[in-house]
């Protein structure tokens, strides 16, 4: 229940203050002397901040004549400030044996100090249920990185640090409770939450975990395709090898009922109405028939070729942002699924780039593909267009 006589302070993310239930937003420009000065302030409202640390923090080494005065027309503008944002009357910042403090007669209640309380309680708690809770509640007040959007301000990157690694040792001592009690819908709705408050952080092997033991092994199985696709195409980078042995453990622990050939055959089976151009797929998918076609190589003499197409601007350089990049990519993709063969092999491999397994086939061929898909996504006047480089595939036997 929130006390509408509290100042609320969000620093996990976005800066945010609130008060009488209502968002303080007089002030909306990030990069202000009031913002660095309230962020700073209020997150060491219990022991205040000293006027010398002050003044490097808000004036940095510009050349200044008398820093001392800067500082005190920052203050009392902020001062101001605060009371045209609607804040009761009060001397909001005062100053004590060269220590700036926030004043008493507004509480404070930021959320990292908070989620500080919680991790040392968690720390010191005398049972596993305690600790358990204290951990669930600490990890669900973590929103997301410490003055995310402040990371150039060198005392609050060294901060986000701090909490993060106080959030993953959160995370693990949850896990690892959970993960002997054997709840996996609740370590399953914790892997959900991190995985989204600190993406790209390997926080998925959880839910993979939690799928696996619960035996879900389908959604188990979608779930690590759409993680690879999702961080190869939106970061260029693969997932750690915490994700991949969760994947072979899956492989190792998918055992299918009984049934006579003709059943699984048609399990097997494409739909001949989905079936058009290019077999398109995820990376692992890729990955694997890449395998095999180049082992199969050996004994059938064929040729295979691996092109990549690359979106670039009117002066061939790479895009890789764009407000048009998805559209454009979209395009490409189409283009490339109807310029190929049934046979022939597309991924989506980052977020302006394909990758085509062409089977069976020459370079010569190569070239006709080429011009398949530039035929299909050049309009004219356009100005971007497709670098390509091929590859021929060799056996790895």
């Amino acid at each position: 229940m929130e006390n509408r006589n509290t100042l609320y302070v969000q620093m996990f993310g976005n800066f945010q203050m609130q008060y009488g239930g209502k968002p303080l937003t007089g002030e909306r420009v990030r990069d202000t002397h009031f913002t660095s000065l309230m962020q700073i302030l209020l997150h060491n409202a219990a022991e205040g901040i000293s006027r010398d640390y002050l003044e490097d923090i808000l004036l940095g080494d510009r050349d200044i004549e008398n820093r001392r005065q800067a500082l005190q027309t920052i203050i009392y503008k902020a001062k101001q400030k605060l009371k045209n944002m609607g804040l009761p009357k009060a001397n909001y910042i005062t100053l004590e044996k060269g220590i700036y403090h926030w004043t008493e007669d507004i509480p404070v209640q930021e959320d990292a100090a908070v989620f500080d309380k919680l991790c040392d309680k968690a720390a010191a708690a005398e049972s596993e249920d305690e600790q358990l809770k204290l951990c669930m509640e600490a990890c669900y007040t973590y929103k997301g990185e410490f003055l995310s959007v402040y990371a150039g301000v060198l005392w609050a990157s060294a901060e986000a640090r701090r909490y993060r690694q106080k959030f993953c040792k959160c995370v693990e001592t949850a896990a690892d409770i959970l993960r002997k009690r054997r709840d996996w819908f609740q370590l399953e709705e914790l892997g959900k939450y991190v995985t989204t408050t600190a993406p790209y952080s390997d926080w998925e092997s959880l839910i993979m975990e939690a799928l696996l033991e619960s035996e879900r092994y389908d959604e188990a199985q979608q779930f690590y395709a759409d993680t690879v696709d999702r961080y190869v195409q939106e970061r260029g980078i693969y997932p750690s090898e915490k994700i991949v042995q969760m994947m072979d453990k899956l492989v190792h622990r998918i055992r299918h009922t009984y049934e006579v050939l003709d059943q699984i055959q048609q399990q097997l089976t494409e739909n001949a109405a989905e079936i058009s151009g290019g077999y398109r797929c995820s990376w692992p998918v890729f990955e694997g028939i890449y395998h095999i076609v180049s082992r199969m190589m050996e004994r059938g003499g064929q040729s295979v070729y691996l092109m990549l197409c690359t979106l670039v601007d009117g002066k061939g350089n790479h895009i890789k942002e764009s407000e048009r990049l998805e559209e454009l990519c979209q395009r490409l993709g189409l283009a490339i699924q109807d310029s190929v063969r049934h046979g022939d092999i597309i991924h989506q491999y980052g977020s302006s780039q394909f990758l085509i397994l062409l089977v069976n086939t020459t370079r010569e061929n190569c070239d006709i593909v080429k011009k398949r898909i530039n035929d299909r996504f050049l309009k004219g006047g356009q100005r971007t267009g497709v670098q390509y480089h091929i590859n021929s595939v060799i056996c790895e036997a």
